[in-house]
């Protein structure tokens, strides 16, 4: 059902399919990182995660429905033993893909095996520049083995985003990892306010860095975008806040379906509302229902809570089906 003041149409409305997906291949991670979105960490894997099989049949049914654009991350994609068969599935019919990883796992071998398929990007996070820091919001792991992941992905000719998730323990390096990625050979860098959503929410008090923090963090960002101009580098900052991506999509959608590890979807990253399950509906089917759940009058209340009051993206990972896409 439409809300009050939504629009009659909607640019998704004419596709007959998503533009992206953005599919968490599972919760498992080698990394128990203190900003995760996801709540991800070693041995987090969901108990009804999809397997090979499933995994690969909607793979398939992507195909099937032209998507042209799809995301594996997680958690850590690379400890999905059938990451490389989905990859190769969907790469080699022709699906652009991204893939969103940590680095510790990235070698040599991996890196060839992509160079096979139509890669758009792989973006490895770089959530600080000296060790001290980085491992102070990613406990256990090395820098040194993200960066070296980095100079593979650019050795093998693949294109590399680099990302970094502010908190007060690193924003002060920002304009570091930025000098680092153009080091490196990034052609982006990504970024923003920290998502205040799974282990991030938990851990919120002592992450979250201050409105003056930010002012001085945007401001670092904007310097450094006029400095770079020409650098061959491309600044990524807005829109700037999940809220701010949220009161966009009220008016105009995106054209994106994210996909959790156990094959349901969601309406969007900071809510809970579950609108389809791959494992029961078909990806267009899938399609229709995530593009009426923008027209819900329980998802549209939601969506505004969740723009006027920040925390309650804390409830984003409490999953529930919308009674009316049950």
């Amino acid at each position: 059902m439409p809300g009050a003041d939504s629009p009659a149409a909607y640019r998704i409305d004419a596709l007959k399919a998503p533009l992206f997906v953005s599919w968490q291949i599972t919760r498992d991670c080698d990394l128990s990182c203190l900003h995760c979105c996801t709540g991800s960490a070693p041995g987090k894997r969901l108990p009804d995660e999809l397997n090979s099989e499933e995994a690969l049949r909607v793979a398939e049914d992507l195909i099937h429905n032209d998507v042209p654009y799809v995301m594996l991350c997680g958690g850590e994609p690379l400890v999905v033993p059938h990451f490389q068969a989905l990859a190769d599935r969907l790469g080699n019919a022709g699906v652009q893909l991204k893939i969103e990883t940590n680095g510790q796992l990235l070698d040599d071998v991996l890196a060839e095996r992509l160079t096979r398929l139509p890669v758009r990007s792989v973006q490895i996070s770089l959530d600080g520049d000296t060790q001290m820091v980085y491992a102070r919001q990613r406990p256990g792991a090395s820098l040194q083995k993200a960066h070296a992941a980095c100079r593979t992905v650019c050795a093998a000719d693949l294109p590399l985003e680099v990302t970094f998730a502010p908190s007060r323990f690193n924003i002060h390096e920002v304009r570091a990892v930025i000098e680092r990625a153009v080091t490196l050979g990034a052609f982006r860098f990504n970024t923003g306010r920290l998502m205040r959503i799974g282990t991030a929410a938990r851990h919120w008090g002592k992450l979250a860095p201050g409105p003056e923090e930010y002012l001085r963090f945007h401001d670092t960002l904007q310097d450094a975008s006029r400095i770079l101009g020409n650098a061959g580098i491309e600044l990524c900052y807005s829109p700037f806040s999940i809220t701010d991506a949220l009161r966009g999509s009220l008016n105009d959608p995106p054209a994106t379906l994210l996909v959790l590890p156990n094959g349901w979807v969601k309406v969007a990253a900071a809510l809970p509302h579950i609108c389809a399950d791959l494992r029961r509906h078909t990806l267009a089917e899938s399609w229709a229902r995530y593009r009426a759940a923008w027209r819900d009058l329980a998802v549209i209340a939601a969506l505004r809570r969740a723009i006027e009051d920040e925390s309650c993206h804390a409830d984003a990972n409490t999953w529930r089906m919308s009674p009316t896409h049950n």
